[in-house]
């Protein structure tokens, strides 16, 4: 049984949710991570988790609303954070691909959210995208451990974050042809990794190009199995013993 530990489920991407939770059962996922990173789709994971047993939900503000979230949306995050079935914030971070320019309110939202986090002992999923140093800097600050969030990049970077105590998120991308991440997957521990879809977003291969969802999990699990010479099966088992290990799915 697998589990997807990011993905994002949402009337706007998905005609009927109702097959979608079916396509992902037949699939072998046992159960999926919504996150909620605006507030508008928060407030939708949070009727989702209510009506799927499968659901889950992670919430956080994503950094490219960090130009108008208020210390109001902050204790709304607060409040919601304490709720059944919210396993961890996120996803938040930082995100430089399109500039700097509100740079310093990035990261005033991120450690904001950090604080929270640490505050309620709560497992963080972290957006990092061409903003690695900052991010490292930044997380060095808090007691949080968590997930980084389709993770892309070096084996030194990767070690940097297992030596913090984060898991990387594995997805789509590891399976794209021009992809090193298959290099590092190489190299690194089973035990500090876990599978994520990011659906509807980075639909692996041979599906790539189409709308994505968590019932591809099975595709990104093979890839990595054939990468690390494993079976499949232990694949799903490692994975989602370290995603249970971190995430209370009991609450």
């Amino acid at each position: 049984m697998y589990i997807d530990t990011h993905c994002h489920l949402s009337g706007e991407d998905y005609d009927d949710i109702d097959n979608v939770i079916e396509d992902n059962k037949k699939a072998l996922v046992d159960k999926i991570i919504v996150s909620g990173c605006s507030r508008e789709s928060i407030d939708e994971v949070m009727v989702l988790k209510e009506k799927y047993d499968m659901v889950y939900v992670t919430i956080g503000y994503h950094p490219e609303y960090a130009d108008i979230i208020t210390l109001d949306d902050l204790d709304y995050l607060k409040k919601l954070l304490k709720e059944s079935k919210v396993v961890g914030m996120g996803e938040i971070g930082l995100d430089y691909h399109y500039g700097k320019g509100n740079k310093e309110k990035q990261l005033w939202l991120f450690e904001s959210q950090l604080k929270i986090a640490e505050e309620l002992s709560l497992p963080v999923v972290i957006h990092s995208r061409d903003a690695t140093q900052d991010t490292i800097d930044t997380l060095k600050k808090y007691n949080v451990k968590g997930i980084i969030h389709c993770f892309s990049g070096s084996l030194e970077v990767a070690n940097i974050y297992i030596s913090m105590g984060f898991l990387l998120g594995i997805g789509g991308v590891v399976t794209f042809k021009n992809s090193k991440l298959k290099d590092v997957v190489k190299e690194i521990s089973l035990e500090k990794i876990v599978l994520e879809t990011d659906s509807p977003y980075l639909t692996p291969v041979p599906y790539r190009g189409k709308v994505n969802s968590s019932k591809y999990l099975e595709f990104i699990a093979k890839f990595i199995a054939d990468v690390k010479n494993v079976s499949v099966d232990e694949i799903a088992k490692i994975t989602s013993e370290n995603a249970s290990s971190l995430f209370d799915f009991t609450k």
